[in-house]
């Protein structure tokens, strides 16, 4: 049933005239774009990158030769509209143009009323009057660089502005469909204190909870976020009867109005696109509390908020810097929030987080941030994972219960997961675990590896990743097993007692390998022979591997005895 409501939601878009939208299947996603699915594989550029034609020019062929599919532009309310009323698309057509020229796709960033917290995009005209433009403040009366979400001028300024924006692109790129996404706003949240206190903010708070809040979280009591479950009381009151009286409550009340104000300007958009919207979060990490993380941005421990307040919006995005990767992942690949991730930090582990993204996920797109001024040693990281990943695309583009994938990330503390596959188990481990490796022990911190692992056909396999061991064996014998030290030539490390004959009877049967041969996969996701991974390669029949630094497609077939 599943399948058959996504072909006819695939068959809606041809039928509209093939505009980008949001496919959803299950709890995952895909943008179509000319009725068909993509993977977003984007980069997103530093943000003064595309303020001027000269860099455009520049940058796009140079993030074509990178290997993206799409590139992520800031698009901003000061160079748009420096004079109130009129507006100025000159930057947007280049980008386009550029874009096309490239065989590129576009996200465009709405860097408007608020970009990382704060206003800095605002044009003079709205700085400089705060009397019409109201700040936020903070608990002690200090007015922040910060407009005021709850002003009805900001609003309509922003808001007048951002559909201008989309009105422009609907009538330039009816055609061509290069724009695939908008981001709305940037990276929201309050800073310096949790929430708003200026007049009317602080009337607001006094009140009761919108019932429209109220009504939505008895509705969904079920599927809260924990954090939210724990804290919300489901009787009518005000913020601090229904959710406490600490900084928490002053960001949840914050983000409330907050979605609100974004979902007006969805409003806008989609009066004129169906193009998928999505807000982005800078992260809670490293025990920050509200106010010094920019609070009450649509934050994994707020997606009830978010979504009552901002229904139009369809992705709640994490931008993920710090350090555990795959904990801040998992966070927002929710059931409610298919996995998107605009900016990642840019390093030598961008193309093995891509590959495990897409792979544990089926994640909607990956992107590192100011890929236009990464060094080579970064970014061909990104363009080899990018380029296993466009030959995935028709695998991974599959339904997941049709073609079972699994991500794979592995550092120096995490080197080890065990898949279960029905009567199979596959351990797969960091490549460094090998005994032969001398990067291993030379004291430098192991960079990450990690792969797509898909089963394609019973008993058989694609490993698409770098610095990765996969060992394939039946549950029966995975619990039978002992683990041995081995040396650097794969054997034994050191004589042991009592010989070579099991202490017990070994039963059940076993899993061998075939073979492994490194493939290229076709236009329609076949594997197509490179060469065999043999002898050496496959540790005689033991296992599939691929070193560090070397990004390859492996095709594995198994047989039982």
């Amino acid at each position: 049933m599943r399948n058959t409501v996504v072909c006819l939601l695939m068959l809606v878009a041809v039928a509209a005239g093939a505009q980008p939208r949001l496919v959803r299947h299950g709890s995952s996603a895909r943008v179509s774009v000319d009725g068909q699915p993509m993977l977003i594989l984007g980069g997103e550029l530093s943000n003064s990158a595309a303020t001027c034609t000269a860099d455009i020019d520049e940058v796009m062929p140079r993030m074509a030769s990178l290997g993206l599919n799409t590139v992520l532009v800031p698009a901003q309310w000061d160079l748009t509209e420096p004079v109130e009323g009129q507006f100025d698309f000159t930057l947007i057509d280049r980008t386009l143009l550029k874009a096309r020229e490239n065989g590129l796709k576009v996200i465009f960033l709405w860097f408007g009323a608020w970009k990382n917290s704060m206003s800095c995009y605002a044009p003079e005209w709205v700085k400089t009057d705060t009397k019409r433009f109201p700040r936020s403040m903070t608990a002690m009366g200090k007015p922040l660089e910060i407009a005021s979400v709850f002003s009805k001028n900001v609003l309509e300024a922003d808001g007048r502005a951002f559909e201008r924006l989309m009105r422009h692109i609907a009538d330039v790129d009816r055609e061509h469909h290069t724009v695939v996404m908008m981001q709305v706003e940037n990276e929201i949240g309050m800073l310096e204190d949790a929430r708003d206190h200026s007049p009317e903010a602080d009337r607001l708070f006094g009140g009761r909870v919108p019932s429209d809040l109220m009504t939505y979280l008895k509705k969904h009591k079920a599927s809260l976020h924990p954090r939210m479950a724990k804290r919300f009381r489901p009787k009518d009151g005000t913020w601090t009867e229904v959710f406490g009286d600490d900084l928490y409550t002053d960001e949840i009340f914050m983000a409330y109005y907050y979605a609100r104000y974004v979902n007006r300007l969805a409003e806008r958009a989609r009066a004129i696109s169906d193009m998928p919207l999505y807000v982005n979060a800078a992260m809670n990490s490293r025990g920050r509390q509200p106010g010094e993380y920019p609070s009450a941005g649509p934050l994994a421990h707020l997606k009830d908020v978010w979504h009552c307040g901002a229904p139009l919006i369809d992705l709640l995005a994490p931008d993920i810097y710090d350090t555990g990767f795959k904990g801040w992942a998992e966070q927002y690949a929710l059931p409610d929030n298919p996995l998107f991730i605009p900016e990642s930090r840019c390093c030598e582990n961008s193309g093995v987080r891509a590959l495990y993204t897409m792979g544990e996920y089926d994640a909607v797109g990956f992107s590192p941030f100011a890929i236009d001024q990464a060094p080579e040693s970064d970014t061909r990281h990104v363009t080899q994972a990018y380029g296993l990943l466009r030959q995935l695309a028709p695998v991974l583009n599959r339904p997941v219960d049709k073609t079972p994938r699994w991500g794979l990330l592995f550092d120096e503390d995490d080197k080890e997961r065990v898949i279960a596959d029905g009567d199979l188990a596959l351990t797969c481990r960091h490549f460094f675990t090998l005994p032969w490796d001398p990067r291993a022990t030379d004291g430098s911190r192991w960079p990450e590896g990690g792969a797509v692992v898909v089963r394609i056909a019973p008993r058989e396999y694609l490993v698409a990743g770098s610095g990765v061991v996969v060992t394939f064996q039946t549950a029966t014998e995975k619990q039978q097993t002992e683990a041995k030290v081995l040396g650097e030539d794969g054997f034994a490390d050191a004589g042991g007692k009592g010989g070579t004959t099991a202490a017990r009877r070994f039963k059940g049967g076993r899993v061998g390998i075939s073979h492994v041969d490194e493939v290229h996969l076709d236009g329609e996701g076949r594997p197509q022979y490179v060469r065999r991974e043999n002898g050496d390669q496959d540790h005689q029949g033991r296992h599939a591997r691929i070193s560090v630094g070397d990004y390859k497609i492996l095709h594995v077939k198994l047989y039982d005895y």
